[in-house]
């Protein structure tokens, strides 16, 4: 039972890439994937936290605020 719940929380690479998936559909303007970025980025969000100290969560929303920023800039930059 132990070793059935250690995997249900592993992150999986698959979760990485639908979190990245429903969030560039939301970059796009594609408000209706905003339910799926909100599950798939909690989910992902929880797994990480169980897994993480709390040093290294704060460091790793840090990193995502600061690549979302450049992302949005270099966006805005192109229009």
């Amino acid at each position: 039972m132990a070793d059935q719940l250690q995997q249900l929380d592993k992150i999986d690479f698959q979760d990485v890439i639908r979190t990245v998936e429903s969030a560039v559909n939301v970059f796009q303007g594609k408000t209706e994937h905003m339910d799926d970025l909100l599950k798939n980025g909690g989910t992902l969000l929880r797994k990480a936290a169980k897994r993480f100290t709390s040093t290294q969560l704060i460091l790793t929303v840090a990193a995502v605020a600061v690549v979302a920023i450049v992302v949005i800039n270099r966006a805005m930059e192109e229009e």
